[in-house]
C-alpha cells in the first residue's frame, strides 16, 4: 500500500513541484505523522530522471521542515508552557521539572535539537520541549536546518541511486535508519566525553 501511494506521489510532486515538497514536508515536521521518505526519495528519482534539481529538492525540504518545526515550536512556547504550569501538577510534572527542562534546553539545545532531527519518531517531537524551554529561536532554527539539511540530503540520494530498486530501497531504507541512530549515538558520546573534559 505504501509503494502504490508512493509511486502515486511521485507524478503528485512532479505537478506541484517544489511547493509540493515543501508543503508536505512542513506537514511531515508538524504533528501530522507522515514520513519523510515517502516525500524524498520519489523526489530524488525525479532529480535522477533529470525532472528536478537534487539542490533546490533540498532547499525545498529543509525550508518546509523548518516552517513545520516552527509551528510545533510556537504552539509549545505560547500555549505548551502555560497548559503544564497550570495542569502539569495532573501529569507528575513540577514547577522544578520545568525549571530543569530550562536549564537542559539553554545547555545542551543544539544538540539536541541537532540529534532529533535525524530521528524517525522523534523529527517533529523536539520541536516541542524546544519551545516549551524557550530555546533560542535563533539557534532552535540553525540546528533544526542542519539536521533536517542532513536527513533529507541522505533520503534525496537515496532516491536518486536506486529509486527504481525497491527491493534494494526497502533494504537500505532500513539500514540508513539503523545508521542514523548509531551516527547520534556516537555524536551524544562525543558530546558527553567534551563536556565532561571542560568540567574536569
Amino acid at each position: 500500500m505504501i509503494e502504490q501511494f508512493a509511486s502515486q506521489l511521485v507524478d503528485w510532486i512532479f505537478h506541484l513541484g517544489y511547493a509540493g515538497i515543501f508543503l508536505l514536508m512542513a506537514v511531515e515536521s508538524s504533528f501530522v505523522p507522515f514520513p519523510s521518505e515517502v516525500v524524498l526519495i520519489p523526489a530524488g528519482y525525479l532529480a535522477y530522471k533529470g525532472e528536478m534539481s537534487i539542490v533546490a529538492i533540498l532547499l525545498a525540504s529543509t525550508l518546509g521542515s523548518l516552517a513545520g518545526a516552527f509551528l510545533n515550536y510556537f504552539i509549545a512556547l505560547y500555549f505548551g508552557r502555560g497548559f503544564l504550569v497550570r495542569f502539569g501538577k495532573y501529569f507528575f510534572i513540577s514547577q522544578s521539572t520545568l525549571a530543569k527542562l530550562d536549564a537542559f534546553f539553554q545547555k545542551h539545545g543544539h544538540i539536541s535539537t541537532f540529534s532529533g532531527r535525524l530521528i524517525p519518531g522523534i523529527r517533529q517531537l523536539i520541536s516541542i520541549p524546544a519551545g516549551i524551554a524557550k530555546m533560542n529561536l535563533l539557534e532552535f532554527a540553525i540546528y533544526t536546518a542542519l539536521g533536517a539539511a542532513l536527513w533529507s540530503l541522505v533520503l534525496i540520494l537515496l532516491g536518486y541511486f536506486i529509486g527504481e530498486e525497491q527491493e534494494l530501497l526497502k533494504r537500505y531504507l532500513k539500514e540508513i535508519t539503523i545508521a542514523a541512530v548509531l551516527f547520534v549515538t556516537l555524536i551524544l558520546v562525543w558530546y558527553y566525553r567534551q563536556n565532561k573534559k571542560k568540567e574536569q
